[in-house]
């Protein structure tokens, strides 16, 4: 069995490794993309402006693209896609709107509504069997959460005297491409793993607030991604000024966990430029996008190479699978190949 698993751990890091292609699948005109779930090498759902969700059952050979009835001016920033039926799409404000479908996009159910001055969700995450997140921007000095423990059926947000996350002045969420938040384990022992940005820049682990070193201090800086690996020793953090996405200064933090510690990682060739999104294929290997490129990391994200210079915001690993999907403006959904 340890050398059937060593096999497949080293067949995934070659394909990593020969993946030096970014295929276009396809675009729909004026519609940004940001909003990416991959259930498995063929289920893929997107969303994004104008009310659009595009949906793909033969591994993005064909698109279905959704236009949610009702909802057409309003910008979906986060899918989480269960199978070719079920998914979850946040709309994140004025007001802000949880909506899931159970039919494939039929038909879409408001399971959650808050229209309170301020509130602006910008992503969510769920586990295996339905535990989810989602957070949203700072109300009253306090960053927005809610849970979940039904796929997206209900959802409870913090009272108020119960929220220990307090924001800094000017600290907010990116809703940049919906994985500024990661939930880990299962819906008995969650753990819950997210970054913010803008005048201040922070991982929070377990509810513990940790300082980055990602440049911050303009409402355009800061953090915009988080991953973890599939160990769950190691987190690789992105972001950068989207102002001045050319910049690689400060754009990405690695940590390693030793003996319980977190430590950090030196990155030695760093990203190429403001980065939206970053995700582990394995242990090893990582993919990172924003709008000037894709960068792959085979050494666990000391080194980065740049394989294209298309601007995207979203990356997204198979769950149930090896295949690796990206996202953005103009409609364009792409798939990372050899």
């Amino acid at each position: 069995m340890k050398k059937i698993i060593f096999l497949l751990f080293f067949f995934c890091a070659i394909q990593l490794v020969n993946a030096q292609r970014v295929l276009q699948l396809t675009n729909n005109g004026k519609i940004s993309l940001r909003g990416l779930s991959v259930v498995n090498d063929n289920i893929i759902w997107a969303s994004g402006s104008n009310g659009s969700v595009a949906k793909s059952i033969d591994g993005g050979k064909t698109f279905e693209w959704i236009t949610v009835l009702g909802y057409e001016q309003r910008d979906f920033r986060d899918i989480e896609a269960f199978d070719e039926n079920t998914a979850v799409i946040i709309e994140v404000d004025a007001p802000a709107i949880i909506l899931k479908t159970k039919d494939g996009g039929k038909s879409w159910k408001e399971v959650f509504h808050d229209d309170t001055k301020g509130m602006f969700l910008d992503a969510m995450d769920f586990t295996q069997d339905g535990n989810g997140v989602v957070v949203g921007d700072p109300i009253n000095g306090k960053l927005f959460i809610a849970t979940t423990n039904n796929y997206g059926d209900k959802w409870v947000a913090l009272k108020p005297e119960d929220n220990t996350y307090s924001a800094s002045e000017g600290e907010a969420f990116f809703a940049a491409s919906g994985s500024n938040v990661r939930i880990t384990g299962n819906k008995y022992k969650p753990g819950i793993f997210f970054v913010t940005g803008g005048t201040r820049s922070r991982l929070f682990i377990y509810g513990q607030p940790l300082d980055l070193n990602i440049v911050q201090g303009k409402e355009t800086q800061g953090a915009n991604s988080v991953a973890l690996d599939p160990t769950l020793t190691k987190i690789a953090v992105v972001g950068g000024d989207f102002n001045n996405d050319s910049s690689s200064k400060n754009n990405i933090q690695l940590f390693i966990m030793k003996n319980k510690q977190l430590m950090n990682a030196t990155v030695q060739t760093p990203p190429h430029g403001y980065r939206s999104s970053v995700i582990f294929a394995n242990e090893n290997n990582l993919v990172c996008c924003g709008t000037t490129g894709v960068d792959v990391s085979t050494d666990g994200g000391l080194n980065w190479k740049l394989i294209s210079a298309d601007s995207y915001n979203s990356c997204a690993k198979s769950k149930n699978g090896t295949s690796i999907f990206l996202a953005g403006k103009n409609g364009r959904i792409a798939k990372l190949v050899n």
